[in-house]
């Protein structure tokens, strides 16, 4: 296996980084092959500017990160240069961030919006001309697993907490960004507490860490909802009778 570790927190010494640490050592000692992002380390720039884009955007009107031409054309800055070919190489992508304000850091998302350009995360065709998206596109046949820390308790994350369900939280990550590109979503890691955890929980939440590591091949990812394989009409509206007259986020999941 070939994984790509992206991490967004910008003290080592956190909870956020022993995990890490712990993660990196356990794939290692499987024989896996690693690469790492380690964005505050590597003083990620997170905002879009017409630098990204190099000649591509010279002598013409900026549109940011919906630009067609720095991609296809290869006229993208080197550090986005230099993340596509760490995502081109990995078959398996482990997301790891601390919750904040019910989201991911500012840093995070600069690098989703930098990299995931058009062309690449986005703006996929097929040669019929549909779009390829929502579990096809480039980045199909990848994995992709977040680990998140959280300093609520788990049981305010839960179906009836009072911060939300923790899959809906990352409903925009994991369904909105990752499937959309076409990456399988394994169901995500949260340690919860986290600004009390105590020695005999760090240990217990490393060791289930270690085994979602060890089981990242064989895990069933979330079961999506693909975009073309008909669940969906030409508006992309969900067909009415699959809905089951359910609302919310729960009826793009197969089992809804």
């Amino acid at each position: 296996m070939k994984a790509l570790w992206i991490f967004a927190h910008p003290e080592q010494r956190s909870l956020s980084g022993a995990l890490r640490d712990e993660g990196l050592r356990t794939l290692r000692g499987q024989g896996h092959e690693v690469r790492e992002s380690d964005l505050y380390a590597m003083d990620w720039k997170p905002v879009v500017d017409s630098a990204d884009f190099g000649a591509a955007a010279n002598g013409r009107l900026f549109v940011g990160p919906t630009s067609k031409d720095a991609y296809r054309d290869g006229e993208l800055s080197e550090d986005i240069v230099a993340e596509h070919g760490k995502l081109d190489w990995a078959d398996t992508v482990i997301l790891q961030f601390p919750l904040w304000w019910y989201g991911m850091p500012a840093i995070l998302k600069g690098w989703f919006d930098r990299v995931f350009v058009n062309g690449f995360g986005y703006g996929v065709t097929h040669p019929d001309g549909h779009t390829l998206r929502y579990g096809e596109g480039r980045l199909a046949g990848k994995r992709a697993m977040v680990i998140v820390t959280a300093g609520a308790p788990a049981v305010t994350m839960g179906p009836h907490g009072v911060n939300g369900e923790l899959n809906d939280l990352l409903f925009p990550l994991q369904h909105g960004t990752l499937f959309y590109a076409g990456m399988s979503v394994l169901p995500p890691l949260a340690v919860y507490g986290a600004n009390r955890v105590s020695p005999g929980e760090y240990e217990a939440a490393a060791t289930r860490l270690r085994d979602r590591l060890h089981t990242l091949r064989t895990t069933t990812p979330l079961p999506f909802r693909f975009q073309n394989h008909g669940d969906y009409d030409e508006n992309l509206v969900l067909r009415e009778e699959l809905t089951c007259g359910n609302t919310g986020l729960d009826v793009h999941y197969t089992r809804a």
